[in-house]
């Protein structure tokens, strides 16, 4: 499979840049697998095509406002730093992608907050673009990352063309976001209301939380034109023995086990074992899925619509079949579907 097979055109108007005013209001598309058959629902529809004992896995990470904007010592330079993630907790050493990179050095001091309460200091190259920052702080550990999160921003992804505004704390996060440490929101999840996941509760529907911290991986652009060269990032992943328990029983009653996201499916494929039975799990994963592929857990899947060329859209090729997802997205096009992490949904059946 190779890259161009991935390529078309999205038209400027039709990436989200916003929300749509109710979570479970944007629009649906199903696309049945086996026959190709496409119907055009809202989100809060998907209901209909769930019953008593079907599970759902969501990813329960919490994004952190990782986008803060400081100025560089005696230039004062303005430069944006990118939290990655904590390297050591007693140190306060943090991998950083800073902007623009060429006018930071080691021993350079950064200044953050409209009197400079936060100061870190450059300490490490790490690639072209990233740095170690060990930041400058008394105080306990709590109080050093209300402080820091108190400067940050909600770290919109590259497509989303704007500065992040209030209403994003909240929107570009799951209801039901409760492990902190993802950049990037598991965007299927955002369609769920709390209302819609009351009215799947009554209807007998069951839930799986499983955690993947999504990274700036899922927005680097891919520069090999043969997939199988490709390197995903590494992103820390968590499934429990009681999630595990919750999907695998759907699988013993043969009920429809749902993947809401690329992120859950990444992680339930990394922790399958050979028996198709999902294995709790602690640790990493840098799975890259693209056609062919074949699963072996879930048998439905939400999805947002992706980007041409990304890593994602290759994903859900992968499962809804490469000719029948295509020709959904040429379809979404011709409707004005809204593509993006804000943007409308797909069910995949």
């Amino acid at each position: 499979m190779k890259l161009s097979k991935f390529k078309f055109t999205l038209p400027e108007e039709q990436l989200a840049l916003y929300p749509a005013k109710h979570r479970d209001e944007s629009r649906l598309l199903i696309l049945n697998r086996k026959t190709g058959a496409i119907e055009h629902k809202i989100f809060k529809d998907i209901l209909e095509y769930f019953d008593e004992g079907d599970v759902f896995i969501f990813n329960d990470t919490k994004v952190f406002p990782a986008k803060l904007y400081g100025n560089k010592e005696k230039t004062g330079a303005k430069i944006e730093v990118f939290l990655l993630r904590e390297l050591n907790h007693e140190l306060r050493f943090w991998d950083v992608l800073v902007d623009p990179a060429r006018k930071i050095r080691i021993g350079n001091k950064l200044y953050f907050g409209d009197d400079d309460s936060m100061v870190a200091e450059v300490i490490d190259n790490t690639t072209s673009r990233g740095r170690t920052l060990r930041f400058l702080f008394d105080g306990t550990h709590e109080e050093f990352k209300k402080a820091l999160y108190a400067l940050g921003q909600t770290p919109l992804p590259p497509s989303i063309n704007r500065p992040s505004e209030p209403e994003d704390a909240e929107r570009y996060q799951t209801i039901f976001a409760k492990n902190e440490g993802a950049v990037a929101a598991p965007t299927a999840g955002l369609h769920f209301s709390r209302e819609l996941m009351k009215r799947m509760e009554i209807k007998g529907c069951e839930f799986s939380f499983i955690t993947l911290h999504a990274g700036l991986g899922n927005f680097r652009e891919i520069d090999v034109e043969d997939l199988t060269k490709h390197k995903m990032d590494s992103e820390q992943m968590e499934i429990t023995e009681a999630n595990a328990n919750i999907i695998n029983a759907a699988k013993d009653k043969k009920k429809n086990v749902c993947a809401v996201g690329t992120t859950v499916m990444r992680t339930i494929e990394s922790s399958v074992g050979t028996d198709g039975y999902v294995k709790p799990y602690e640790g990493w994963t840098n799975k890259f899925i693209f056609p062919p592929y074949d699963f072996s857990v879930a048998n439905r899947m939400i999805s947002n619509f992706h980007l041409p060329l990304s890593t994602l859209l290759m994903m859900v090729a992968a499962f809804g079949g490469y000719d029948e997802v295509m020709n959904a997205y040429n379809e979404a096009l011709k409707e004005g579907y809204r593509f993006g992490p804000y943007g409308d949904a797909m069910l995949i059946i």
